[in-house]
């Protein structure tokens, strides 16, 4: 079955950074496109950004500029280097696999303080 496991959430005061990982099994992990949602408290959950099987990525426009996605199709990884971090970038953060249908992390906090 497919697993996806987040890691490197914490604590960060604004301004500074984090980089999330995300290693899948179960998955074709090259073939999919892969995927950072969050969800912040009384929030809906909203599309940070996704990076496709050729490397192409689109974010959301509240992450654009600042947070970048990247893949190793060797190590079956994701990341997502968060730079310049805001209060409102407070949030749990979930790594996802496919398109329409999505499997999803467990999910790993964010949490920035001003």
């Amino acid at each position: 079955q497919v697993q996806l496991v987040e890691s490197g959430g914490g604590l960060v005061q604004a301004g500074g950074s984090l980089r999330l990982s995300c290693a899948a099994s179960g998955i074709i992990f090259s073939r999919n496109t892969m995927g950072w949602y969050r969800q912040a408290p009384g929030k809906q959950r909203e599309l940070v950004g996704r990076i496709f099987s050729s490397g192409n990525t689109n974010y959301g426009d509240s992450v654009k500029g600042r947070f970048t996605i990247s893949r190793d199709n060797a190590k079956n990884t994701v990341y997502l280097q968060m730079n310049s971090l805001k209060p409102e970038d407070t949030a749990v953060y979930y790594c996802t696999s496919g398109v329409t249908i999505l499997d999803w992390g467990q999910g790993t906090q964010v949490t920035v303080s001003s």
